[in-house]
């Protein structure tokens, strides 16, 4: 069968030189424990997030200090990863001719150590990954270095480090915006009650007693 063949030149990304980077597929391998090339790696596909933009309302966006690489946090638990090609650099690669994909590594820190967490690697066509459970209150470190084909070296990593809000957290904000901003309705409705009766109530008996003092 010539399906596994294609299939490894697609993920090293020399199948077309001239390939488009935004083709719909996106090919990976998901490694455990930093090791992206373990033998349990599997070959899978993602469609990517085109169009996609971080909303202030639902998400936050953490950018690398090279502006390559941004991390979109949602309040689902869920991370978008978006990164180009323009902002790797001085020198700034050429076209991708010879990119060879992509490797991510990620770690976590713990109370007395970091972690590392499942490494990635990715195709040449592929311009976001999605971590899709990423732990609450956990200051996760994401850094994705292109690979070219030699004698060009792999230019440096660009890192980004993101904290996700516990999902039991959220709910909690959640609530006490909710309980807080019906305080405050009915603080607002009280006052306006206390002025109308100050104002309609209290004002004619003063009148009226005022009047029986004068006569």
């Amino acid at each position: 069968s010539l399906l596994p063949p294609l299939l490894a030149l697609l993920f090293l990304g020399v199948a077309d030189p001239n390939a488009d980077p935004d083709e719909p597929w996106c090919p990976y391998k998901v490694g455990g424990d930093g090791d992206g090339a373990a033998a349990g790696a599997r070959l899978c596909f993602r469609p990517p997030a085109r169009g996609f933009q971080c909303s202030p309302r639902g998400c936050r966006s953490h950018r690398s200090a090279g502006g390559a690489l941004v991390a979109n946090v949602l309040r689902n638990g869920s991370v978008l990863l978006q990164w180009g090609l323009r902002h790797w650099g001085p020198p700034a690669p050429r076209p991708s001719a010879a990119l060879r994909g992509f490797a991510l590594n990620c770690s976590w820190d713990g109370t007395y150590t970091r972690f590392p967490c499942d490494s990635v690697e990715l195709g040449a066509a592929c311009r976001d990954y999605l971590l899709a459970e990423a732990h609450g209150s956990v200051r996760y470190r994401l850094c994705l270095q292109p690979r070219y084909a030699p004698p060009r070296p792999a230019p440096p990593a660009q890192c980004v480090e993101f904290r996700v809000e516990p999902a039991a957290m959220r709910d909690i904000v959640v609530a006490m915006t909710a309980v807080g901003g019906s305080i405050c309705v009915m603080l607002v409705f009280i006052c306006l009650l206390v002025a109308y009766i100050t104002e309609n109530l209290m004002s004619p008996a003063l009148a009226r007693g005022g009047r029986g003092a004068a006569a």
